[in-house]
Formats: C-alpha cells, structure tokens, sequence
C-alpha cells in the first residue's frame, strides 16, 4: 500500500465571522427539548441553517454540560441541519431541573464556541470559565511519553514561580499532549514578562525532548485566542501522528483485542459517500472524539446515527456517512488514514490504570510535590486532568507502573497508607459508566469523605501532608 498522504493538521478553512453571525441572526438555530417521547431519556432536537463544523458545536455544548449522549440521529444534506440527542446526567437520569434544561437550549441556541475559526475553543476543564485565555498564559507541548516527564514539567513551572489553575494530559502510542493554564505568582496574572516567557518556553523544551532522537521532536508553544482543551489535545495529538503504529514506539501493553475498537470504511461511488461504521466500548465524551477527529481531518457529516448495544455489554455503535471538503468520497488511502486516526482518537482518553483523586487547598508547587510521590514510586502517568475550583485544587490522574502494566497491590497499600490525601480507585482498561461495578474497585476511594469532613479536620491533614512530601 501506497504511503499515507502527510496529514495538515492545522490548515481550516477560513469562514467569515461577520458573515456567521449575521447567518445565525437570520436563521437562528431552534431547539426543542421533549421530556415526554422517551421513558430513559431526555431528547433535545436541534434545526439549524447548515454549516461546516455544526455538528461539532453541538456535540461540544452537550459534552460541556456534562451531558451523556446515548443515542444520536443526524441529518445535514443540503442547506439545513436535523439533530435528534437523547442525553442523561451522568448518573444515566433523565433530566428534569428546569435551570439545566434552561442552560442546554441557551446553550445551543447561541453557542459560545465557534468551531470553524482555526483555534476556537473554550476554556480549560468545568470550572475554568470563559475568560481563562485573557486571565491565564496557556502552554502547548508535545513529546515522548517517558516515566516522570510530568513531574518534571510541574517542577520546572514551580522553578520559574509559575502557579498551574488547570492542566490535560494524554498519553498514546508513547505521544504525549499536554496543555497547562498557569499564571506568575508575582502578579496574578498571565506572563506578560517576554523573558520569564522565553525562558519557561526553553526550559519546558528541554524537558519535552529529552534524550530523544528520534525524527518527531518536541514541541513547546503558548496558545494564541480562545480554547477548548479537549479538541486542542486531539489536534496536537493527530498533528504529531500519534496514529502511527511503530515498533519502536511500543513501550506501553497493547490493549487487549476483545476491547479493540473495530472500524470499517465503505465508499460507495454510486450514492457519493464513504461511509464509516465504528463499534467500540462506550464511555464518556465518545461521540465527541469520533465527531471532531473527522472534523478536524476536513471531512463533512452528512448522516450520522450513535446508539448502543446493551444486549451484548456496554458497546457503543456509530455509522458516518461523510464527504471530502470539496464533495468527494475517500480514496483507498484516505479509507486507511481515517480508520488509524478514529481508533486514536477513542483510545487516547481511554482511562486505565490506577486511579488517583487529590482534592485539597491549591497552592505554588502542589502538582510538583504531587508528581514526585509517583515518580518516587515508580509510577508513570498514563493521563492527568488538573483544575481548581475557588482556593480548592480538584485532581484525578490515571497511573501505571513504569512499564505499562498495572500497578502491583503493594504499592496501592504503600500510596494509601503514607498519603492518605490521595484517593484510591481502581479502574478496568476502558471505563464506561455501565461498566462500573464493585468487583472493579479495589481500594475504595476516599474522596468523598474528604469533601464531608470539617474544613478544620481537612486542613489538619493536608498540613501533615505537605510535611511529609516537600524535601
């Protein structure tokens, strides 16, 4: 087979913003949400004039409420847009509180996020509001995955007296993806100063390279205009190729063939679409994934379904019926391409590993101390989302051992004992929220007697671990 065609990860149409805003004036999106049609399921149905991109916004809103997607039914031909949603809490509930319903049609009828400028998204994790980019300096990076590279990032930040308010970290095929929102402790606010900026910048650089060399080398910028973490994570992801299944890359254990996704692409000249079937293990943010990787690859959205197939597990299903940018179907390579880089996407956030949960008073050097605990352990982190909420930092990281495999029982009762502040759950290879069970939870986590204690009481055990983990 003939090599894949370089991939342009960062070469977006240009759409006029004036001509958008004045198209949604005109024909303003209508929403309609039915808490009748549908025992399980809250159903929220979506008209809009047609536009490149739109699915994506929509599917970004929903997830950014912290919606799950159970089945969706999408219609875009010609010059209008036909969505059907069923969404639940998290919980799997149907949605009744009239200030959430309020939230979602405010939220889909005006939709803060405009997806077809080249960098529009929004800010880091729930609670870093919209103003994040004016009010934090935002770090991209990219790398090799090695043991520790996160401890050393956080260390070099708390060097440069830098304080981190929310951070994403991802890991696959040895690639690493990271985005930090941090702020000079010296003003409280973003690094207006050019050489503190330049040296955090070289000095991350270095760290992201380390001894490698090999021909994908690192990559360290400071995020320019608005951003939405998660699909800036799956762009630096797909621009570094992380797609590419290499021998040499293969360091972490493969997952195991049973929860393999299976992606199949048929074109069909005739009708005029490739159309792609995608079956894989439900789990949170799926549809997201799958809808801006092929967003993000140029490709449009014609029909599309997403439903589940519970009578054999927690499996999920979705078909695209899709086109090229200028109305063609794929070619044999491009069938190819696609099919890597969908299953990169919905591998990248798969949770596995030990998962770790802090919840405590923030502060300059806290993520610092934090990582080193696992480096001095021996562990390696497979995933990281790092946020704050008032003066509270709000962590979960995902660990391995540093070979990949699962984290042994000793070390679990050594993290549990020594640092209790720590949460402790056990998670299986690919986590869905019909997959828990108690049998996959093997230290129960703590962190919900956390939030109940008294805040004297909390305090008294954060102090005693602050003790106990800064040299």
């Amino acid at each position: 087979m003939s090599a894949l065609p370089p991939m342009r990860a960062a070469s977006w149409p240009y759409f006029d913003p004036d001509y958008e805003s004045l198209s949604s004036r005109i024909n303003p999106p209508r929403v309609v949400i039915d808490n009748d049609s549908h025992a399980d399921a809250t159903l929220v149905k979506v008209n809009s004039a047609n536009k490149h991109g739109i699915l994506l916004e929509v599917v970004q809103e929903l997830t950014d409420l912290d919606l799950s997607i159970s089945k969706a039914y999408i219609a875009s031909d010609g010059g209008w847009f036909m969505d059907v949603f069923h969404v639940t809490d998290q919980q799997g509930n149907k949605i009744w509180e009239a200030d959430v319903l309020e939230n979602i049609h405010k939220a889909l009828v005006t939709r803060k996020s405009k997806v077809s400028a080249e960098l529009s998204r929004c800010a880091a994790g729930k609670f870093m509001g919209a103003g994040s980019i004016a009010e934090h300096t935002v770090i991209e990076l990219t790398g090799t995955e090695r043991p520790g590279l996160l401890s050393e990032i956080f260390a070099v930040l708390t060097e440069m007296n830098c304080r981190v308010h929310a951070s994403e970290f991802w890991t696959h095929n040895r690639r690493v993806a990271c985005m930090v929102y941090i702020t000079d402790e010296d003003t409280s606010g973003p690094i207006h100063n050019v050489k503190k900026l330049v040296a955090i910048k070289e000095k991350l650089h270095l760290v992201m390279q380390g001894d490698n060399d090999e021909t994908r080398v690192a990559r360290t910028n400071v995020a320019e205009g608005a951003t939405h973490t998660e699909r800036r994570l799956h762009q630096l992801m797909l621009a570094d190729k992380d797609y590419e299944d290499s021998e040499q890359l293969e360091r972490s254990k493969p997952v195991a063939a049973k929860d393999k996704p299976t992606i199949t692409v048929q074109t069909s000249r005739e009708r005029g679409y490739s159309v792609i079937n995608v079956r894989c293990i439900d789990r949170p943010k799926l549809l997201f994934d799958t809808v801006c990787t092929l967003t993000d690859m140029q490709y449009v959205v014609f029909h599309a379904t997403a439903t589940l197939e519970p009578a054999s597990g927690p499996w999920a299903v979705q078909e695209f019926h899709i086109r090229q940018m200028d109305g063609q179907v794929l070619s044999p390579d491009a069938e190819e391409q696609v099919k890597k880089c969908l299953e990169a996407a919905i591998e990248r956030r798969s949770s596995k590993g030990l998962r770790l949960e802090l919840c405590t008073s923030d502060r300059v050097g806290l993520l610092s101390d934090v990582t080193r605990i696992f480096r001095e352990n021996g562990l390696s982190v497979i995933s990281a989302d790092v946020s704050t909420h008032g003066d509270k930092a709000m962590d979960v990281f995902y660990v391995a051992d540093e070979s990949g495999n699962p984290v042994d029982k000793k070390t679990v009762e050594t993290i549990t004992r020594n640092y209790p502040i720590l949460g402790v759950k056990e998670t299986s290879s690919s986590t869905s929220k019909s997959s828990k069970s108690p049998s996959t939870e093997q230290v129960s986590s703590p962190l919900s007697n956390f939030l109940k204690s008294s805040e004297r009481f909390f305090q008294g055990i954060t102090s005693g671990w602050k003790t106990s983990t800064v040299a």
